[in-house]
């Protein structure tokens, strides 16, 4: 389908004969769809960039190539198909009307052309939106365009038209509410989604909403935060899967599936759950994996951090072990004095851990990495702390183990001998059934066992495996 010209072709310099032969194409030719979506929908003159330009839309992309004129009156022209462009339609996440309006105006004004914005991976994993400008002063000509583009930003089914949105002022520096409203929420109106913010104004409070939250009016929740706000918000989301499968705050033995999907966008500290999904600290990036409804499949889980120095038994699981019906678990023992357990379901990248702090785990393989510190000195135990930062593996140390496990169990012993007066709290505290854990940063006390088990494929994240990041860098330069 050929659409009405618009009224800037303007006069170029005229090729030679030899650069015509080599460089373009008659403008009535149309290159053969070379698969299935690349049937021509629409086909029309744009100035793009200042030149006029042929523009082929189909299902799959955008291209266009210049036009160059064959005589000075502009009786012929010809396109120079060697200078093609081309956008892929699943990296456009918006197409508006070009408008000139005066200051105030809201409505109306004069028609311009149409303009598309995309998704675009500037350097390494970090994503920007890009605009692209195809002007056009018929009215009728932009109108159809602008239809057939909606018509195919529709058909991406996993694209978010509702939001549910916490956004915790506490983290880091006080600078969520800002990084949202600045940041996140123009690129949310860009695309046409709709949103229903809750600040959330104490802990707990995103919890509480969300267990009283119509989760079915919108297609995803998201939290503006840092990694302790987004525990709390898939906390809420599976408890809230709980109660409307009418098993209350019962999680056991196997919990529900969250119902919608869960966004981060990075606000916090360390933001560890947000390096992971998008192997960058960028909440443009985040915001942008969000709107084009990249999704990732990921497990319930719990990280786990023991500073004291304390006598424990633990028991793991391997994974893959196949249990036969009627046989009971097959468990593997290991006790003794230990300086740090770390209990991770997904690799932790952050900016002081390069590698992660379990780099052997994935987001969604269902298993855990099990990490084990003994009793070692001071110095030892930094020199390890410190392999965290570096490319070196942190793990290569005579007093670090590491387990792949499924399920893990803690027992705290109490101590005697030389050690029993440096411990005299622990001993006291343990005569009452209850034990002082340091869990990553947080002293809580606990009951004598601490049972961590992963659950898979219980939340539906944005955002992609850092593994897939990696491999997408050498072909291809947006998502």
């Amino acid at each position: 389908m050929l659409g009405a010209a618009g009224p800037f072709l303007r006069p170029q310099r005229r090729a030679g004969p030899e650069e015509r032969r080599r460089r373009v194409a008659p403008l009535a030719a149309s290159p053969p769809p070379a698969e299935r979506g690349e049937e021509p929908l629409l086909r029309g003159i744009f100035e793009i960039g200042k030149r006029s330009c042929d523009v082929v839309l189909s299902a799959r992309r955008l291209r266009w190539s210049p036009i160059v004129p064959e005589s000075p009156a502009g009786d012929s022209s010809t396109v120079l198909q060697d200078e093609e462009e081309i956008i892929e339609m699943k990296d456009v996440f918006s197409v508006k009307l070009k408008r000139r309006r005066f200051v105030g105006q809201k409505k109306g004004g004069t028609l311009l052309g149409i303009t598309i914005f995309k998704c675009l991976r500037k350097e390494e994993n970090k994503l920007t939106d890009c605009a692209v400008h195809l002007n056009n002063l018929s009215e009728d000509h932009c109108n159809s365009w602008f239809r057939h583009l909606k018509e195919i930003l529709n058909g991406f089914q996993n694209r978010p038209k509702s939001l549910k949105v916490f956004v915790n002022p506490s983290s880091h520096k006080r600078e969520a509410t800002h990084v949202y409203y600045e940041k996140v929420a123009p690129l949310f109106k860009l695309a046409d989604i709709k949103t229903d913010v809750t600040v959330t104004e104490y802990e707990g409070h995103a919890l509480s909403v969300l267990k009283e939250c119509e989760l079915q009016a919108f297609d995803g929740v998201v939290c503006v935060g840092g990694d302790g706000s987004v525990s709390e918000v898939a906390h809420g989301l599976l408890l809230k899967a709980q109660i409307d499968a009418g098993k209350g705050t019962d999680y056991i033995p196997a919990p529900v599936r969250a119902s919608v999907p869960l966004g981060v966008i990075p606000a916090g500290t360390t933001n560890i759950l947000a390096h992971t999904l998008y192997g960058i600290k960028h909440a443009v990036t985040a915001t942008l994996h969000i709107v084009m409804g990249q999704r990732n499949v990921n497990y319930h889980f719990y990280l786990y951090k023991f500073h004291r120095k304390t006598l424990m038994k633990m028991t793991e699981r391997r994974k893959g072990k196949t249990k036969k019906k009627g046989s009971k678990d097959q468990w593997h023992k290991i006790q003794g004095h230990f300086l740090n357990v770390s209990i991770m379901a997904i690799p932790c990248l952050c900016s002081m851990a390069p590698r992660g702090l379990a780099p052997n785990t994935r987001l969604n393989n269902g298993s855990m990495a099990l990490i084990v510190v003994q009793n070692t000195s001071r110095t030892e135990f930094i020199k390890h702390l410190k392999r965290y930062a570096s490319v070196k593996n942190q793990f290569n140390f005579p007093f670090v183990e590491t387990y792949t496990v499924q399920e893990v169990k803690l027992q705290p012993r109490c101590i005697s001998g030389p050690d029993a007066k440096e411990n005299t709290y622990l001993n006291a505290t343990s005569a009452e059934g209850n034990y002082p854990w340091n869990i990553d940063g947080d002293l809580m006390e606990e009951a004598s066992e601490v049972h961590v088990r992963v659950h898979p494929q219980l939340i539906n994240l944005y955002g992609v495996n850092t593994d897939d990041l990696e491999s997408s860098k050498a072909t291809c330069n947006c998502i």
